[in-house]
């Protein structure tokens, strides 16, 4: 019996760990295609990626996970350039890539 609860409580974990990851991922997608939207940029490949997870502690002293994705841009569509963002929970707290195109700027 208390193997069972065991089993229960560990698929559980998994579930919420995995359903956390997901969200996470798709959250990333969105913020991704955001910043290549308004820098004017194409989003190669239309993904991003997840290539990283760290148990980090936050602000409020809480432990939680970090999650870095990349994805690829081109500005003239013959280079690609690597844009990393880190999330911690849906919150992004790092980002490097294209930024977005100056207002003021004439074409």
């Amino acid at each position: 019996m208390p193997t069972l609860l065991i089993l229960m409580i560990l698929g559980a974990l998994g579930f919420a760990f995995w359903n956390s990851a997901r969200a996470a991922a798709e959250r990333a997608e969105a913020l991704g295609r955001n910043a290549c939207h308004a820098a004017g940029v194409q989003l190669l490949d239309q993904t991003v990626h997840a290539s990283g997870v760290r148990l980090r502690r936050g602000h409020d002293g809480r432990l939680g996970f970090d999650r870095n994705f990349r994805f690829e841009y081109s500005r003239d569509g013959q280079d690609r350039q690597i844009g990393k963002l880190v999330l911690r929970g849906d919150q992004l707290i790092g980002f490097s890539g294209p930024l977005a195109q100056d207002v003021g700027r004439g074409s």
